[in-house]
């Protein structure tokens, strides 16, 4: 792994668990409520720190080898779609198996995996195309 590899990682990885925070844990904090007994209390933060780190490395890894994104207009897209379709794809197979997950919640969390990992996307290009090119 290269530094700009690294430092979009990291940085889109801050901005995916801060969106997280933001827009799941507080904005539709209601809306994706899960049913009684299913929420670890206290969350494993750590893991969720991890899940987000991993996450911007696929981005990252999709952006700089195989997408080219190296500012925040390419990489919002290559994450918007990965975010998008990842999103569709688990909550679909979650919708088909579990009576707490409804269609509306599969279609709004399509858009807003789709922001959010945009928005990580986004950073991570930025980060990739600055400086000189590894």
């Amino acid at each position: 792994m290269n530094t700009k590899l690294i430092t979009g990682t990291l940085a889109g990885g801050i901005t995916y668990f801060l969106l997280g925070f933001l827009v799941y844990g507080l904005i539709f904090m209601d809306f994706f409520t899960p049913p009684e007994g299913v929420v670890k209390d206290p969350m494993a933060m750590w893991a969720m720190a991890v899940s987000c780190l991993v996450w911007a490395l696929l981005i990252a890894v999709v952006c700089q080898r195989w997408a080219d994104a190296r500012n925040f207009k390419d990489g919002a897209i290559v994450g918007a779609v990965l975010g998008a379709l990842m999103a569709l794809s688990v909550n679909l197979s979650m919708f088909s198996m579990y009576t707490f997950i409804s269609l509306n919640t599969v279609i709004l969390d399509f858009f807003l995996a789709g922001v959010t990992s945009g928005i990580s996307g986004g950073v991570i290009g930025w980060v990739l195309g600055r400086g000189k090119s590894e």
